[in-house]
């Protein structure tokens, strides 16, 4: 029987983080399925409705592909790339101003005509209007500072900061990609103070 492709199993060390402080990880490259947007997750009809286009062309691949190449995988950790045009902006949680690319990992031979036909199909069968945003995205983020963060999304703040303050000028790195965070558990069932998240910072060596 074959097993299922689990991102979380494949990739420990991405995934399965157990570091409450910063530590460098090299990340593979790693195939998505994304979507763009802006505006404050908590309050956006964008950001909810990016969730669900997302979450069931995941579920329609993963059943398509199950079916049609005798391949399953388990449907990854919701994740999110962050910015804003002023990243005092995101540093200061100023939400209205942030811009973000959520994604859901998907193994390598979930390919672009999949993911079309998944996206008619749910698209048929739900009628999501996010749906026709999703698409392909590859990242290779290599060098990345990560760290497991428990509690509140909105307590963040003193351990990125202390990323881009001490840590990354204390090892003489720079920032090399966006802000990319990993939800590992289900903020509608679980409590707040034990909501488990990954934030990672890609890295390079300052020049000079």
């Amino acid at each position: 029987m074959t097993t299922k492709y689990d991102v979380k199993r494949q990739f420990k060390k991405c995934y399965s983080p157990k570091n409450t402080d910063w530590e460098l990880v090299d990340i593979p490259e790693l195939h998505f399925l994304a979507i763009d947007g802006h505006g404050d997750p908590n309050t956006s009809a964008a950001y909810r409705h990016a969730v669900e286009a997302l979450y069931a062309v995941a579920y329609t691949a993963k059943f398509a592909s199950k079916g049609d190449l005798g391949k399953d995988f388990v449907v990854g950790p919701l994740e999110g790339l962050w910015w804003a045009d002023d990243m005092d902006d995101f540093l200061a949680r100023l939400k209205d101003n942030w811009r973000w690319r959520l994604l859901i990992n998907v193994p390598d031979w979930i390919t672009g005509g999949i993911i079309e036909d998944a996206k008619h199909t749910a698209l048929t069968k739900k009628n999501l209007p996010a749906i026709p945003g999703v698409r392909s995205e590859t990242l290779h983020e290599g060098t990345s500072a990560q760290v497991l963060h428990i509690g509140p999304y909105d307590d963040e703040t003193p351990i990125l900061t202390r990323l881009h303050h001490d840590y990354l000028p204390a090892n003489n790195l720079r920032e090399a990609g966006l802000h990319h965070e990993i939800y590992l558990s289900d903020p509608r069932r679980t409590d707040p103070a034990k909501l488990r998240t990954i934030l990672r910072q890609p890295v390079e060596a300052q020049s000079g």
